[in-house]
């Protein structure tokens, strides 16, 4: 019986994540058109405001995430899980009515400080796991991820054949019927003498990374991931913009292709990379990923056509060996018990570069697609090109000083 049940929970958290992942990912095909539509300005233009509701959604979740890992230590899970998706659900209705550019603005913070539910999710899923079981558990966000990331554009796309604000209609009865299955069906995970006082002191998110300061052998390659991360950002935030300027193409277009992204990223991340990864070693792994990366953003940045773009996409996605490898290296230099808080460092650095990227790629793409400066809309690849090459750098200077306590 209570095996039933942690499988109906462990159901039910997966669920959760998957439809906040859809949710994001309907929305990226589509808000160029409906940024567009409220201040009926340009691609070049929108991508502006694009990049700063990314950001702004970004660094609400860097803020809140520590703090609603503290409120559900004290609460419980459950009534932090449930009041996040129904703010989720709120986000789209009201992101679906939007009569103005200014309420995305505000909606966005709202739904950036609930998206930060995923750190409840991840307590949850520690609560309820034997620790013979954790690590399979955990491995359910990865999938949620991949499977999200594949489902939602593609959705998005074609939902939005119908209406700029389908999606989000559609994303907001999601979410409400998410709420709504946990409302009724989600047990509470964390028992009353488990539960702690809430501190604001704890609810720090510069504090892990402050921690990083600790293990200097593995700078080098932090400062690595760091320009990975940062040169990702040219795809992620301008992906739909550009396309858009440089090759007409549509939402549905756009959907299908980021679910080709996903697609690739699934196959690498869930399969070749245990075949790839033991047969290079994890050295020679960060090596050719960072020469894949450099390649799949040059391509990118000077692609001539549809089907270019679409082919350029096995390259970049098959760079993804790069991160677990470097992070594999980096584990393998810090002593056992101090795991988690370079893992809690990393994280927040993703979400920094969450902040800063979107910043920096979209005033790239706006600058050179504006008319009287030189015209390059593919500086942001570009963009991502040197930082790869950046992080080369750093990498090898750092790999030739660790210690061998991983395959190289």
């Amino acid at each position: 019986m209570l095996h039933q049940k942690r499988s109906a929970a462990l159901g039910f958290i997966f669920v959760t994540l998957l439809v906040d992942i859809i949710g994001w990912g309907i929305i990226i095909p589509v808000l160029p058109d409906l940024i567009m539509s409220l201040t009926h300005g340009t691609v070049s233009e929108a991508s502006i405001d694009g990049g700063w509701l990314t950001a702004i959604y970004a660094g609400m979740q860097f803020i809140f995430s520590p703090v609603l890992g503290g409120l559900s230590d004290k609460y419980g899970r459950r009534p932090v899980l449930l009041v996040s998706l129904l703010g989720f659900g709120i986000d789209y209705l009201v992101l679906a009515n939007a009569p103005t550019i200014l309420w995305l603005y505000i909606i966005r913070i709202f739904s950036g400080a609930a998206g930060a539910s995923f750190t409840t999710a991840s307590a949850y899923i520690a609560d309820i796991s034997p620790p013979e079981k954790r690590a399979q558990n955990f491995g359910m966000i990865g999938v949620a991820f991949g499977l999200g990331f594949m489902i939602g554009p593609a959705i998005g796309g074609v939902l939005g054949q119908y209406g700029v604000r389908v999606p989000f209609y559609f994303c907001a009865g999601l979410s409400l019927l998410n709420f709504l299955y946990g409302y009724f069906i989600l047990p509470e995970s964390l028992s009353v003498e488990n539960r702690r006082k809430f501190e604001w002191k704890r609810a720090n998110p510069i504090g892990t990374l402050v921690q990083l300061n600790k293990y200097p052998i593995v700078y080098g390659m932090i400062g690595a991931l760091v320009c990975i991360y940062l040169a990702a950002q040219s795809t992620q935030s301008i992906w739909a913009y550009y396309t858009k300027f440089k090759f007409q193409w549509s939402d549905a277009i756009i959907g299908w292709s980021l679910f080709c992204v996903g697609l690739m990223v699934s196959i690498v991340q869930g399969g070749l990379i245990r075949i790839i990864n033991p047969w290079l070693g994890n050295k020679r792994s960060v090596y050719v990923g960072f020469i894949l990366y450099l390649i799949g953003f040059t391509l990118f940045s000077f692609a001539p056509s549809t089907l270019m773009m679409f082919l350029f996409i096995i390259p970049y996605c098959l760079a993804g060996i790069t991160g677990p490898a470097l992070q594999s290296i980096m584990t393998g230099q810090v002593p056992a018990n101090a795991q988690g808080e370079l893992q809690g460092g990393l994280t927040s650095l993703v979400s920094l570069t969450s902040i800063i990227g979107p910043l920096l790629m979209t005033w790239l793409f706006h600058y050179f697609t504006t008319p009287g400066n030189l015209y390059f809309p593919g500086a942001p690849f570009m963009m991502g090109a040197v930082l790869t090459l950046i992080a080369t750098i750093l990498a090898m200077r750092s790999l030739a000083k660790t210690m061998p306590t991983t395959p190289s």
